[in-house]
């Protein structure tokens, strides 16, 4: 069936990921990537999609409700799936209010402009546009710290910790409000910590890369401790096809890669990795990793507990962590060196 997809934030790292998987699968869809191109995005990790005829990229911002609006009905949208957002915690400490707008207003904007274009009235849909769907990626964040035991489901309390994931879960809030006030066919993800390909280099496991190859010190906070559930891209994109087409409206899905690594745990296998692929001419990798001082309100530990996912939509993590952060650690030395 032909439909015309808007992709937002597709330039980014989980995004350009998703669109070249998502357009060489679906041939029939027309995608466009909407991206405002921040310091985060880069077109070069959308190199796949130049040729293809059902892709199409529009420079811009989610926070230009015009904008939004006049792309829904000239490019007659009928599905989002929507990525577009600030999602670096220690940005967020800094500027807060970039991601209020961006993740905040920008969700509303995409919201509305779903509604007036696929919807007559509340909990009445325009003809044919009944199947036009709106999926929403999240973060496990939103619901805060975790201790040493348990796991994240859908049903955990929102308890956000910093102004990017209050802001991300102030968005999910207005997916669902959208979904139960008006009727729009909403779903939600919430993800785990994702490695892989084409992630910005200030984010943990390319910064280690990269000061690895630089041989500069390797900034870990606090002692290392901390502990995320790290999720493999690629098994991530296929989690948001399986939601986007089959997923219940109005439900969350969380999507974890069963991964539970403490920060040194990462640092370390990453150090070995290196050791074996450029060894340094005096010491090791691990000798480069300093501690530095903590971050305010740096959560502990995020683990998911993806069942719901499993069972009702048969998905589960394909890439183990070993075999994966190998891939993703050459990828990163084709680029570097």
């Amino acid at each position: 069936m032909t439909k015309s997809i808007l992709v937002t934030g597709g330039a980014g790292f989980i995004g350009s990921n998703f669109v070249p998987y998502f357009a060489k699968k679906y041939p029939d869809y027309t995608i466009f990537n909407l991206d405002k191109l921040t310091y985060a995005a880069n077109l070069e990790n959308l190199s796949e999609c130049k040729g293809m005829p059902n892709y199409n990229f529009i420079k811009g911002d989610i926070c230009d409700a015009n904008l939004v609006n006049d792309i829904f009905k000239d490019c007659k949208i009928q599905g989002v799936i929507h990525f577009a957002a600030e999602s670096h915690v220690d940005n967020s400490i800094k500027g807060p209010m970039t991601f209020i707008n961006t993740n905040i207003v920008g969700t509303a904007n995409l919201l509305e402009a779903a509604r007036e274009n696929w919807m007559d009235a509340p909990f009445k849909t325009k003809k044919g546009q009944e199947q036009n769907r709106f999926h929403h990626i999240s973060t496990d964040e939103v619901y805060g710290a975790l201790g040493e035991s348990g796991l994240f489901t859908e049903s955990t309390p929102y308890d956000p910790s910093s102004p990017y994931s209050a802001s991300k879960a102030s968005s999910d809030h207005l997916v669902s409000a959208w979904h139960r006030t008006f009727g729009l066919n909403t779903t939600i993800s919430n993800c785990s910590n994702n490695y892989g390909p084409k992630q910005h280099p200030e984010k943990l496991i390319p910064k280690i890369i990269s000061n690895c190859v630089n041989e500069k010190p390797i900034p870990i906070y606090g002692r290392g401790e901390n502990v995320r559930d790290w999720l493999y891209v690629l098994d991530h994109a296929y989690a948001i096809d399986l939601i986007f087409h089959n997923g219940i409206s109005g439900q969350t899905y969380n999507i974890g890669g069963h991964n539970e690594r403490t920060n040194m745990q990462i640092v370390n296998t990453i150090c070995q990795i290196m050791d074996q692929r450029i060894p340094r001419k005096n010491g090791r990798y691990a000798d480069l990793i300093t501690f530095v001082a903590d971050r305010p309100g740096h959560d502990l530990r995020y683990a998911i507990d993806a069942t719901k996912i499993r069972k009702a939509l048969g998905w589960k993590p394909t890439e183990t962590f070993d075999k994966g952060i190998i891939k993703t650690v050459d990828w990163y030395l084709q680029k570097l060196r």
